[in-house]
């Protein structure tokens, strides 16, 4: 997995970037968090990202992957076995960030879940994660949610 290099990418999006690499590892070959985060640290450009936001982000998502797999569950249109795993690893990361980091907001975890498939998944995979986490958001961040859009009808 590699995205086009631009010296655009702010620290914060190729630290997703790297997190998004370090759990498909993890979804495809299952290696320990340690031997991710080593291997993360060799990567050309890793220096450039946020180091500390990757780690959190990879550790966090790895230690809750069956409850963040349980809260996006429900809104999949086919079974969990049948995602990409850059689906997958981006529903995952970006489930973790929805439910664990409210200071960033709902929409940016959204969008940078979008970028993210859009660089590294296939043509359409973006409009699926679009539409699991739109379901998803309010009910995580209800509150959020609901003041973002005053008299809409989030879906809960």
């Amino acid at each position: 997995m590699s995205a086009g290099s631009s010296s655009a990418r702010s620290p914060r999006r190729r630290a997703r970037e790297f997190a998004l690499q370090g759990v498909y590892q993890w979804l495809l070959a299952d290696h320990p968090v340690a031997s991710i985060e080593a291997h993360l640290k060799e990567v050309a450009g890793f220096d450039k990202a946020d180091q500390t936001l990757c780690f959190q982000l990879l550790r966090g998502t790895l230690a809750q992957a069956p409850t963040l797999e349980a809260e996006f569950g429900p809104f999949l249109d086919r079974p969990l076995a049948e995602l990409s795993p850059v689906e997958r690893a981006v529903l995952l990361l970006a489930t973790y960030e929805l439910s664990q980091c409210p200071q960033v907001p709902y929409r940016v975890v959204i969008n940078e879940a979008i970028e993210l498939t859009k660089s590294f998944g296939g043509s359409e995979g973006h409009r699926f994660v679009n539409g699991v986490l739109d379901k998803l958001a309010p009910r995580l961040r209800a509150v959020e949610v609901a003041a973002a859009n005053p008299g809409g009808n989030a879906a809960s």
